[in-house]
């Protein structure tokens, strides 16, 4: 379980990595870029650390539902 974590830790420290390469670079759509990254660190810390993946399916679905409604309300302001 431990490497698990461990595994899971080092994913989520890469992708804040790869989120401030793409910050500092100049592309058109560096913010969805940042955005869906972020949407992936969520949903890692969510399943894996709060441990949602033995939850209700109905929990889930919502989690993820809310997620993509306010990435979508974010990335359209």
């Amino acid at each position: 379980m431990e490497r698990t974590f461990n595994i899971t830790w080092l994913i989520l420290i890469g992708l804040t990595i790869l989120s401030a390469v793409f910050a500092n670079l100049d592309l058109a759509n560096v913010a969805l870029i940042i955005l869906a990254l972020s949407f992936l660190k969520f949903i890692g810390v969510a399943f894996f650390f709060m441990e949602l993946k033995k939850a209700n399916a109905f929990w889930k679905v919502l989690l993820v539902a809310f997620l993509g409604l306010l990435l979508v309300v974010v990335w359209a302001i």
